[in-house]
């Protein structure tokens, strides 16, 4: 035996260069694709041809099932896509994973990427120092696929030879010539490396590295690739953990869809393979397990066995091949069945997971965010950018409760209930804002474009003056309270322009949430109303305060009441400040679109 500790812990090092190029790779696309993923999985989902579509084509471009499933999980969280509409789009997505083994199985012994990933990094590395944001991206993926092919190449290198090593892989052929035990195991194998792994791609990538130096057949090889299937899921699970109820439903149609197609295929599993043996002599000439029949029987055939008892370039070519198009042909054929059973999956998957109780309005909890697993950075944006409308929509619910408050008589319960749920949502405010902060903090330290940072940017300003405006309403009521323990009591002509002023807030607050709503592509005109409006709140309160001055000194009422009475005003103004800022922080790291 001549296989030491040091090729063993070279063969992890290649292992995990695999890896990090296959992170980095699908990374930089995200990067540079980040806008229209988005855009795509927003219009291309409204029926289930096209949200099949839509996860074959996304999936291929950012290489990554896990990613592209991760990402419709935080749609759905987010309340950007159905339920339904999700579940067509992951059965795209297991189709369009396999573009992956089949980039690996072409590039793997047929051209030897390797040999030139210097000459792509020379091409690479240089873009990393441009300017413009999609060359760095694309360079990053350039850099990615080199390390992923490069990581490819030394797996092979120290992977141990069985011919030279027998004793040393006798643990892997005992297990090897137990029929559909056989089978079995491996295809747990497959299950408990690619959950390991997190990602499909290296399993496939160590299951043809293992065939090819002869380690198992290509039919245990079907079986690992086979787990690997249920396994991929595990990613899109630990992103659900922490969603809402529509995000673990989700993940567990992702689940559902694996698992009932491989245990359909594992039923028929040798005529599986043996159509998929088929399908690759038709397409390549050699049907991989002729190659297997060839070396239990000791064959002399010097085109697939070489005189060292190993495969020949021709036969590794064929059986990478096989390899690519056995989850090519089941995930093909579990869509073409499936797809017609989308609404059942959806009933299915809600009987599984069942719905609690409605959540009550006034009990904290973030509805489009979680702390759970960040994938795809670029487009958690969309949650938050839907969680920041929510926390709008609770503080417009606290300036409602605020206004209520300056007409209720004080000596009524509900003053004090009113002001009791005021304070209960100013805390949920404060938390609101350390948890969105938080996120966006994180997604921040992932992998963004500088539209992206300039997009984070913006929405950490945007957060810290919607709380402004919570702590504003609430600081409205504690002034009221203080009127009424002063034993203050406004006149009819100070209550109308209260009630002016207020209007006026209100009108700012609803053009704000409609600029919230339409973060991605605000309109001009509401920016420009934001303004209009802003500068009507400040003549007002002008007025106002000149008037007050007026009434005072001509006893229409006395200091005290208008004292408060100023108090509230300014503390209405405040508002609209706060509230064009919230704008200004849209308007300054977001597009603007003119009216039609």
């Amino acid at each position: 035996m001549n296989y030491s500790i040091i090729d063993f812990i070279s063969l992890l090092g290649a292992v995990c260069l695999f890896l990090y190029g296959m992170k980095v790779m699908s990374e930089g696309l995200q990067k540079v694709a980040g806008d229209r993923l988005r855009n795509i999985l927003g219009v291309m989902t409204r029926n289930r041809i096209a949200g099949v579509f839509t996860g074959i084509v996304i999936t291929a471009l950012i290489q990554s099932s896990s990613a592209s499933t991760v990402m419709v999980v935080s749609f759905v969280n987010a309340g950007l896509m159905t339920l339904q509409q999700a579940m067509a789009v992951i059965f795209g997505a297991n189709v369009g994973t396999t573009v992956t083994t089949w980039i690996i199985s072409a590039f793997s012994f047929e051209v030897s990427i390797s040999d030139y990933s210097i000459l792509l990094l020379a091409i690479g590395v240089p873009m990393l120092f441009m300017k413009k944001s999609s060359y760095k991206s694309f360079g990053e993926f350039l850099i990615g696929f080199c390390f992923l092919f490069m990581g490819l190449d030394l797996i092979s290198r120290y992977v141990p030879n069985l011919q030279e090593n027998p004793a040393m892989l006798q643990f892997v052929t005992n297990y090897t010539t137990m029929g559909y035990g056989s089978v079995l195991i491996f295809f747990g194998i497959g299950i408990i490396l690619t959950m390991v792994a997190q990602s499909s791609a290296a399993t496939f990538a160590i299951t043809l590295i293992m065939c090819s130096q002869g380690w198992i057949s290509f039919e245990l090889g079907c079986a690992i690739i086979l787990g690997g299937n249920i396994g991929t899921t595990i990613t899109p699970v630990l992103a659900s953990l922490s969603g809402n109820l529509a995000a673990k439903r989700t993940a567990m149609g992702h689940v559902l869809f694996n698992v009932l197609g491989s245990i359909i295929v594992l039923c028929c599993f040798h005529p599986f393979t043996e159509l998929v043996g088929d399908i690759t002599k038709w397409c390549n000439g050699i049907n991989p397990l002729d190659i297997t029949k060839a070396r239990e029987a000791a064959m002399a055939d010097s085109t697939l066995i070489d005189p060292k008892g190993g495969l020949t370039s021709l036969a590794q070519s064929s059986v990478a091949f096989g390899l690519a198009m056995f989850p090519t042909v089941f995930n093909a054929l579990n869509l073409l069945l499936m797809i017609w059973f989308t609404k059942l999956y959806v009933r299915i998957v809600c009987w599984i997971i069942p719905a609690h109780n409605k959540e009550n309005e006034e009990d904290f909890s973030l509805k489009f965010i979680g702390r759970g697993i960040l994938s795809a950075s670029e487009l958690n944006i969309t949650q938050a950018q839907k969680e920041i409308y929510l926390y709008g929509q609770r503080v417009e619910r606290m300036l409602n409760m605020a206004k209520s408050l300056i007409h209720t008589d004080p000596k009524e319960d509900s003053f004090q209930n009113t002001f009791n749920r005021l304070e209960k949502y100013e805390e949920i405010s404060d938390r609101m804002e350390i948890e969105i902060g938080t996120y966006l903090n994180k997604v921040s330290e992932g992998r963004l474009s500088p539209e992206g940072k300039m997009r984070i940017a913006g929405m950490l300003r945007i957060i810290s003056e919607i709380e402004s405006i919570a702590d504003g309403c609430f600081n409205v009521a504690k002034t009221l309270v203080r009127k009424n323990e002063n034993h203050v009591k406004f006149a009819d002509s100070v209550m109308h322009e209260v009630d002016q002023m207020f209007a006026l807030v209100s009108e700012a607050m609803t053009n704000m949430l409609d600029i919230l709503k339409e973060m991605e592509m605000p309109e001009a005109n509401r920016i420009v109303k934001a303004y209009n409006k802003e500068r009507e709140i400040n003549n007002l309160r002008d007025t106002i305060r000149n008037g007050n001055i007026f009434n005072i000194n001509n006893k229409e009422y006395d200091y005290q009441e208008g004292i408060f009475f100023m108090d509230l005003i300014s503390e209405a103004e405040k508002l609209g400040d706060y509230m064009l800022n919230v704008v200004e922080g849209v308007k300054h790291q977001f597009k603007t679109i003119e009216p039609a």
